[in-house]
């Protein structure tokens, strides 16, 4: 008998309704099946024993629930463990799981490489291949949790991987919605991190959502003569206009919008740097993450020294700006920031990365 071509998974409570309408005209039927795909990490119709025993025998005739699969993995010796997840098509994104003590978070991708062209970025080198689906979002996330054993812990989730998150929001919104339903992963949406390099119209389209994820922006350059330069998205929507758009984000209470200034040595690690910076985030609820670039094997950019990396946080706290130093987490495994590139030759656990991996999005 041939599989059948119907894949449930990745799909919200209201499309399983009208897929199985056909099948059971019970709607509950549908809230069912959503909370033994999600909730409890289960596939087979068989074992979704509160179904009656004809309905999961149609079911298994008609459709299939078909999560995206893991094809590698990867452990650093700090832990920090990342996955190549593979599609259907046979397309693949990179997903990581980061722990730090008892705290966990997951970096999860939104398209099969990215458009925007920051030099600073192996999967700008690769181009948009395309957008993620809602089920493959999510996918990414259920994959993860089966692998790790996480139905019993809490975790963070952060938009930093593959892709830019804006580009592909309405996909993006939908995964989450999946996500936080209590039937499901239960994952509030305080917990979730969306990161943009500056997507003007995304930003003001995601402040109109009444639930959204907290928002971080890859900021990189405080002129835009080397924003422009560094991220052309700057081109299209410079500092100011970027800026604008911020000061009219809402906030919750105590909410803060986060800014990644990746620090490369002599281009953007001075003090001057930092006190442009901090003329920028003047009045605006914000705090600061300092990310120490991670070596790529290419000559243009460099990571800079500890030392400066600490000065520019000082001269930060000097002038009133929270801020804080991300520590690098899986770089032997090419899983640290920047480094997701759907890299084959990682050496094994507890290995050296020598010159670095190829970067990519704003993984961890």
């Amino acid at each position: 008998m041939p599989e059948p071509t119907q894949n449930l998974f990745g799909s919200e409570e209201i499309t399983l309704r009208e897929r199985l309408a056909p099948v059971t005209p019970h709607p509950f039927h549908a809230g069912q099946i959503f909370h033994w795909i999600y909730g409890r990490g289960v596939t087979d119709f068989g074992k979704m024993t509160d179904l009656p025993l004809p309905i999961r025998a149609v079911l298994n005739d008609r459709f299939r629930i078909h999560p995206p699969a893991i094809a590698s993995v990867a452990r650093a010796a700090d832990g920090t463990t990342k996955f190549t997840i593979r599609l259907e098509d046979g397309e693949e994104v990179e997903s990581v799981l980061i722990p730090e003590g008892r705290r966990i978070t997951l970096c999860i991708s939104s398209q099969v490489g990215c458009a925007l062209g920051c030099r600073f970025c192996l999967t700008a080198e690769m181009g948009l291949r395309r957008n993620l689906t809602p089920g493959e979002i999510v996918g990414q996330v259920w994959s993860l949790r089966q692998h790790a054993g996480l139905f019993d812990r809490t975790f963070n989730l952060v938009l930093m991987g593959m892709g830019e998150p804006m580009c592909n929001l309405d996909a993006v919104m939908a995964a989450l919605g999946i996500l936080a339903d209590q039937r499901s992963f239960a994952t509030p949406i305080r917990r979730v991190t969306l990161s943009t390099v500056g997507h003007v119209p995304g930003i003001r389209a995601l402040a109109r959502y009444p639930d959204r994820p907290r928002l971080a922006i890859s900021l990189v350059a405080t002129t835009d003569a080397q924003r422009d330069r560094l991220m052309p998205i700057n081109r299209k929507y410079p500092i100011r206009e970027l800026f604008s758009a911020l000061r009219e984000y809402p906030l919750r209470p105590k909410e803060r919008i986060t800014f990644e200034f990746v620090l490369m040595a002599g281009i953007n690690d001075s003090l001057e740097e930092a006190r442009r910076l901090a003329r920028l985030l003047h009045g605006l609820r914000s705090k600061v993450n300092l990310i120490r670039y991670n070596r790529t094997g290419r000559g243009e950019f460099s990571p800079p020294a500890e030392y400066r990396v600490k000065r520019f946080r000082d001269r930060l706290l000097e002038l009133g700006i929270p801020v804080s130093i991300r520590k690098q987490k899986g770089e032997e495994i090419y899983a640290a920031c920047g480094q997701l590139a759907l890299r084959r030759d990682v050496p094994p656990p507890g290995g050296k990365a020598g010159g670095g991996g190829p970067q990519s999005g704003r993984s961890g």
